[in-house]
């Protein structure tokens, strides 16, 4: 569920996945920490990236930056927001969030995870802990 504040933002709660909810069951191949992690994403909420239009707009606001997530489809988007990486928006691949191992959760990008995209010059980027995740309704009509 989402709820739009007076900036014309809408703070993502849950999930946003086409459907009925499709929850994590634990795995028995897996160890209880990944199994942990998967469902605990789950809980802290985040954004599917395929489950968004093109054009849609993100604000999404780590430990240390804000950035602004234009989503492209397919896992491509324009990025902008740390200073040296991406001052202006610069067109990457969004690969997915991690815990800050080696398991993605892929064209994912989840509270209390860190948001991992393919910069064009500067390689793989990732990105301190998401803390917040919001769609911009103004800015995604207009790039709709």
């Amino acid at each position: 569920m989402a709820a739009m504040d007076r900036t014309g933002l809408t703070r993502v709660h849950e999930r946003t996945t086409p459907g009925e909810p499709d929850l994590f069951r634990p795995h028995p191949n897996l160890s209880d920490e990944i199994n942990r992690n998967i469902i605990q994403s789950e809980i802290d909420g985040g954004v599917h990236l395929d489950a968004l239009g093109k054009g849609a707009v993100l604000r999404v606001e780590t430990q240390h930056h804000r950035y602004t997530v234009v989503n492209l489809g397919q896992g491509r988007a324009l990025i902008s927001g740390h200073p040296v990486y991406c001052p202006d928006p610069v067109p990457v691949s969004i690969e997915g969030s991690t815990w800050g191992g080696s398991m993605l959760k892929m064209r994912f990008i989840g509270r209390g995870m860190h948001l991992e995209f393919l910069h064009p010059q500067h390689r793989r980027i990732i990105t301190s802990r998401v803390r917040e995740i919001c769609e911009d309704d103004k800015l995604s009509a207009r790039t709709a």
